[in-house]
């Protein structure tokens, strides 16, 4: 598990320590507190099961105890790909328990995605539903053992098919995996980064980074016992999983509410129901929650606080959200890879509407910085280099994007462009202001163009390709392929089947597609994007 993972300095990790930051505990002692703090408080619940945290804590020990007897060893990872549902908390605490590294899959991801994922992690099984959504993992999950022989154990949650059933390991009364000690320094879990440069890199949390992240920022959003938290993201998600989310909760024994539906009509009733008080939304579907209190019967009348994020939201936005969905809305700009920025409870509405919030650790390090490197004055705009105690401080086996990535000092280069405010009310508070990265934000969502552009490279109609955003009012950016090209032209139907035979995200299929005669370059012969975008909006 050690090789390739970059740890934080010993320096710094001490400082964190003595900060009391990092409390040297693993990460599933946030069941393990909860249970024995409020046992028969419900922990999580979906459309047809709920668990108190007593019952969760023994299920996840039921099916840690039938993974190691399945064979899965302490310290290898497994793909976790559930949708919304109980089964995915349970999944996630069963491998901790059994000392195995879940990577947190998302839905949406395909072949092309998970196979990159077993390949860097080295993945010896894959955790995954039999259907969702009108697609059948199992077909999936056959290609992918055929492909990387490494993935010796499939578990899915349905019918099985040719695989282990998970009803199984739920069920399983072998005997209980005797608790290890951890070491809190290395990784809990891996998450997936947005892929701002080719296919999505692996981001190792560790025990002591990510307990702090779930526990520190329940506290910044000022959650209790009486709220209950609804995931209405994809809960391999970092947002909805610790920000505060499914992991967040649990520390102040919280109720957890999983959604597999969140359109207003479904989600509104699932509020009103279970009285949900904190949610985490996207900018397109936090706007959409807001027209839809315009027309739906049942409004989301007890939501305290939703945070909104993903993409960059204007003020316009802010204050639409605010007036039509809660007053509670804060503004958060974070990352998979760590840092986290948000608008706090009893924040001016000014500094709301017209910040993306503050840092979320008093030992957060921000520097904004211009093309050479060099600390711009405050104020100034620049690229946003982050480090803190639960930042991370290199992609897991990935040598080349760390050279890229990271400062001589440890420094993460966000690829977000921003400003810190340098007085006023909204000192210390992040601007963005736009990007540096080739990236598309669509729906929540980061596309890397680059990974796209690889992928309609290989279709043999397409001459040359560009993946541009395009402003849309729902989806915040939408994805456009300029494409030029030779012989017979395809249509946006037979492109995305296309797609759908590489293996390619369902979130990284474009919506539109524009045909050209030739795409517009720089004077080192570089496509200008710019130059797309502004004779696609012409036309």
């Amino acid at each position: 598990m050690a090789r390739g993972f970059v740890p934080f300095p010993s320096d710094r990790a001490e400082e964190y320590r003595s900060a009391g930051y990092w409390t040297g505990r693993p990460l599933d002692c946030l069941l393990t507190d909860a249970a024995a703090a409020w046992p028969q408080r419900t922990a999580i619940i979906d459309a047809t099961t709920a668990y108190t945290f007593a019952e969760l804590d023994t299920v996840a020990d039921r099916v840690a105890a039938a993974l190691v007897d399945q064979g899965i060893a302490e310290g290898e990872r497994v793909l976790l790909q559930l949708p919304n549902s109980c089964q995915f908390a349970v999944a996630l605490f069963g491998l901790l328990r059994a000392g195995a590294v879940p990577v947190m899959c998302l839905p949406g991801h395909r072949t092309a995605e998970l196979g990159h994922f077993a390949e860097v992690s080295g993945a010896v099984g894959l955790i995954v539903a039999d259907r969702a959504a009108g697609f059948d993992y199992r077909e999936m999950a056959v290609a992918l053992t055929a492909d990387h022989p490494a993935l010796r154990h499939v578990i899915v949650d349905g019918d099985p098919g040719p695989f282990v059933s998970w009803s199984g390991l739920v069920d399983f009364d072998g005997p209980p995996v005797p608790r290890r000690p951890v070491d809190p320094a290395l990784p809990a879990l891996l998450l997936v980064s947005g892929g701002t440069t080719g296919l999505p890199k692996l981001i190792a949390r560790t025990h002591d980074d990510y307990v702090y992240n779930a526990v520190a920022c329940a506290q910044a959003c000022e959650m209790t016992g009486d709220d209950t938290y609804l995931v209405a993201l994809p809960a391999g998600h970092n947002f909805p999983l610790a920000c505060p989310g499914l992991l967040g909760s649990m520390t102040v024994g919280a109720t957890t509410v999983f959604t597999a539906d969140p359109s207003p009509e479904s989600a509104f009733a699932l509020i009103d129901r279970h009285r949900i008080t904190v949610t985490g939304l996207v900018n397109a579907l936090a706007k959409l929650w807001a027209q839809a209190c315009g027309w739906e019967p049942v409004l989301p009348t007890s939501l305290r606080f939703v945070q909104v994020g993903g993409s960059r939201m204007s003020p316009e936005e802010a204050r639409f959200i605010l007036d039509n969905l809660t007053p509670g809305m804060s503004q958060i700009f974070g990352m998979a890879e760590g840092m986290l920025n948000f608008t706090r409870p009893g924040d001016p509405v000014d500094v709301v509407v017209h910040t993306q919030g503050r840092p979320m650790s008093p030992h957060d390090e921000m520097r904004v910085a211009d093309e050479n490197g060099n600390e711009v004055p405050a104020g100034e705009e620049g690229e946003l280099l982050v480090r803190g105690p639960y930042t991370l401080n290199g992609y897991y086996r990935a040598d080349d994007a760390n050279a890229r990535s990271f400062s001589p000092d440890g420094f993460y280069r966000t690829g977000d462009r921003v400003r810190i405010f340098a007085d006023g009310p909204r000192a210390g508070y992040v601007e963005v202001t736009g990007r540096i990265k080739d990236v598309i934000h669509r729906g929540g969502e980061t596309v890397s163009a680059t990974d796209l552009e690889d992928h309609l490279h290989t279709h043999p109609a397409i001459y040359s390709a560009a993946a541009v955003a395009l402003p849309d009012d729902y989806l915040g950016e939408k994805i456009c392929a300029a494409v030029v090209f030779h012989g017979r032209s395809v249509t946006l139907a037979e492109l995305n089947g296309f797609l759908d035979e590489r293996g390619a995200s369902t979130h990284a299929r474009p919506d539109v597609l524009v045909p050209m005669t030739s795409l517009p370059t720089t004077a080192v012969g570089k496509v200008d994007k710019k130059k797309v975008v502004a004779q696609i909006t012409m036309t």
